[in-house]
């Protein structure tokens, strides 16, 4: 209890190895406009990749962190995030979800902007007085914008540190996951986008959880049996706090990787194949990184909600809340740019057989999710979930400690919202 009397939504007790959450925070609704305002507008949010606007005048358009955002390559190449509202009345300028545009007109009252989002357009523009300027009504931008290694990130603070510092540790293991490629990574075209009922927290607890994999997805390692994966290459690993909030489970296992890991199930005739690929991985970075990338799986939280799944294929996800039971989450595949169309093949079949919404493991997941927050449903009386596992010995890819990173960073930046946790546990 707080010396006031209110009760703490996370309690983490180090020397007694207790760590627990309240499970009010996953149904409140005040806690969730708390989580608007001080998570995730006030972190780095993941935009897209610079190669699904490889071209100028490409653009996307996508919700990120509730805001409507493009992502635009402009004639002059540069690589811009513009909010997807007019200045005039606000309407949406870009409703299509992709393309190429040199200009994007307001449909509403036809108001028109360049790929810079300069104000280039306004029909009978003499009826404004003098002060009317166009050059002062261009579309808005995030506060901040930066682009790591062809990753656009965007915040909507203009006080945030430097993407650099905010990535903490999280840098070393992202860009572990980009050295895989010699020439830079490019997005698959095609998006995984879906929905479900829990809250959007019980998604990055299992995103990177190591525990519930031999119980949750029984079904896939059968799978993997059947068509001879390699269950002699043992199961091992570790859980990491990466710092501001940030974690990750690096493991090795049974799944061949694309990157320079065979599996039988290949065929001998791509042994060689795989053996050049880690050569050269050899001659980059020498033995013990290369054997680092090419046989180490690792399910990286960026915080709050990128999710870089480097597995037997490599995915990139995000998630926001639209409710406190309710999310909806986007996905693509990552490859190596000019990577060759068996492996590239063998990539997307991993997106959609393990990772994608009808495979595997999704609906695994949503239903273990689903069921959770249901179960919630008698939070007053069963208030407390336990996070606890690892506490007390260095971290097992089972444990916990990732996940405790992220409840850490979540609990400073909602310490602000006392009413709503005054609410919220009553």
């Amino acid at each position: 209890m707080h010396g006031n009397g209110r009760m703490k939504l996370v309690v983490d007790d180090p020397r007694h190895g207790l760590f627990r959450v309240n499970r009010s925070v996953f149904v409140s609704p005040e806690i969730l406009e708390l989580e608007r305002r001080n998570v995730f507008d006030r972190s780095w949010l993941y935009v897209g990749h610079e190669s699904e606007v490889g071209n100028p005048g490409d653009f996307i358009a996508r919700e990120v962190g509730g805001r409507p955002l493009i992502l635009c390559h402009g004639s002059d190449g540069a690589i811009r995030v513009l909010i997807n509202s007019c200045t005039h009345r606000g309407a949406q300028i870009c409703r299509e979800p992709a393309g190429n545009a040199r200009t994007f007109q307001c449909f509403y009252h036809a108001w028109t902007f360049n790929n810079h989002g300069e104000l280039v357009g306004v029909p009978d523009a003499g009826g404004y007085g003098g002060s009317f300027r166009k050059e002062a009504l261009g579309l808005k931008s995030p506060a901040r914008v930066t682009n790591y290694r062809g990753m656009v990130f965007a915040s909507f603070d203009p006080a945030i540190e430097d993407l650099i510092d905010y990535l903490a540790d999280a840098k070393e293991v992202l860009d572990t996951i980009l050295d895989q490629a010699e020439d830079g990574m490019q997005i698959a075209p095609g998006t995984q986008s879906y929905s479900f009922r829990a809250n959007w927290k019980l998604l990055v607890e299992n995103s990177i959880d190591g525990y519930h994999l031999r119980s949750t997805h029984h079904t896939y390692l059968e799978y993997l049996r059947s068509v001879g994966a390699n269950f002699d290459r043992p199961f091992r690993g570790y859980a990491r706090a990466l710092g501001n909030g940030h974690g990750v489970i690096e493991h090795s296992g049974p799944m061949g990787r694309p990157c320079a890991l065979w599996e039988p199930r290949w065929g001998e005739e791509v042994r060689q194949e795989i053996a050049g690929l880690r050569r050269r991985l050899v001659e980059r970075f020498g033995e013990q990184r290369a054997e680092r990338i090419a046989e180490w799986n690792r399910n990286l939280l960026i915080y709050p909600n990128l999710v870089v799944n480097d597995i037997m294929s490599l995915t990139v996800r995000t998630f926001y809340p639209v409710a406190p039971d309710y999310l909806e989450v986007s996905a693509w595949a990552m490859m190596p740019r000019g990577e060759g169309p068996r492996w590239q093949a063998r990539r997307l079949d991993n997106f959609l057989t393990f990772l994608g919404p009808g495979g595997f493991a999704t609906p695994d997941d949503v239903a273990a999710l689903d069921s959770c927050q249901r179960g919630f449903r008698g939070f007053k009386e069963t208030q407390w979930s336990d996070i606890s596992r690892g506490m007390k010995r260095e971290a097992d890819v089972t444990d916990e400690e990732q996940m405790r990173s992220f409840w850490r960073r979540w609990s400073e930046q909602i310490e602000g919202g006392s009413a709503a946790r005054r609410r919220a546990v009553a």
